[in-house]
Parts: structure tokens; C-alpha cells; sequence
């Protein structure tokens, strides 16, 4: 997986700066419709894009090891995610609009300008402290929207060990993807 030239998919949209996602564990290159060169951008962000492979790689091979998930009902996972988002909105001192639950294909959940959380509904496969660690995460966003230090200083004096509660979602969205395939 330590390819100097990557598999990588392109998406042009109307935007000013290319970036690169590895979401699905896959390589995407987000480009400005007027950009000619994604080699440019691939030399550029090869030392990203190595990191990137490594903690993927990582994470799948742990994935070999790690089968126990969760066979929580929608029902179930509705009640925990509800008495979380109270607990944490109460301790953070911020409001969240509503709580949607659907299937997503890339983020376990997300928090909108308007105050929405949306939860992916196959956080219902994962341990209780990830979950814990998801909403924490995205309340936080009602605070500061960006992954910016002031965002990080607020997790890391709930989750500390959030490096790692990263590393183990990355391990279960793979465990997660090849379990509903099966």
C-alpha cells in the first residue's frame, strides 16, 4: 500500500484549493474545475499520503483481529445517542436543533450549521465509549465548526486518548463495511 503513485479517483468542483480525502480508504483528489495537474498535487502531499496509507494499512490489519461489534436495534442506538446528546449539550453549554439517523457513507455522524446532528445508523454496531467519543465530537462542532487547536483542546479534556479512539473508528468502519456485506 506503499505505492509512490496511489490509485486516486478525481472529483472537479467549483472551488479556489484542491485538497485530498482518504474517507473511504481510497484517495480522492478534490480539484478546482481549471486544474490541470494532479501530479502537482500528488508530489506535493506524497509525505501526507504515505501517513495516510500507513494508518489505513494499520487499521485493516487490526481489523483482522478486532470481529466483535455491536447488535444494537435502531431503537437502541436512538436512546444512547439521546442521552448523550442531553448529558453533553448540558455539559458544553451549547444546543443542538435536532437528531437525524440515517445511513452514511463516509463519517459516522456530522453537525450542521443549523444545529442538526446527523448520526450514521451504524454507529449501532460500535462499542459505547466510540459512541461516547462521536457525540462528544460533534457537539463540539457547535462550539468551534473547524478540527482547529481551540476544537482539539475541548476533546482532549473529556477524551485524552482520542488519538486512538480515531484509530479504532478507522479499524471498525472497516470491520463494520465487510460485516453488512456479508
Amino acid at each position: 500500500m506503499d505505492k509512490p503513485n496511489p490509485e486516486y479517483t478525481i472529483i472537479y468542483r467549483n472551488i479556489k484549493h484542491p485538497r485530498l480525502e482518504y474517507k473511504t480508504g481510497t484517495l480522492t483528489l478534490i480539484l478546482p474545475k481549471t486544474h490541470k495537474s494532479p501530479e502537482q498535487i500528488l508530489q506535493k502531499y506524497q509525505k501526507w499520503i504515505k501517513r495516510k496509507q500507513q494508518t489505513i494499512q494499520e487499521a485493516l490489519e487490526q481489523a483482522k483481529t478486532k470481529t466483535i461489534i455491536q447488535n444494537r436495534t435502531e431503537k437502541q442506538l436512538k436512546q444512547i445517542v439521546n442521552t448523550l446528546a442531553q448529558n453533553y449539550q448540558k455539559e458544553l453549554n451549547t444546543h443542538i436543533n435536532k437528531i437525524l439517523y440515517r445511513k452514511m457513507k463516509t463519517k459516522w455522524a456530522s453537525h450542521s450549521k443549523n444545529g442538526n446532528l446527523t448520526i450514521n445508523t451504524l454507529l449501532k454496531h460500535l462499542p459505547q465509549n466510540l459512541i461516547e467519543y462521536i457525540i462528544y465530537h460533534e457537539i463540539t462542532h457547535a462550539i468551534e465548526r473547524k478540527h482547529n487547536e481551540k476544537f482539539w483542546r475541548i476533546i482532549t479534556k473529556k477524551f485524552p486518548d482520542y488519538k486512538t479512539k480515531e484509530k479504532d473508528l478507522l479499524t471498525y468502519w472497516f470491520i463494520i463495511q465487510k460485516h453488512i456485506k456479508q
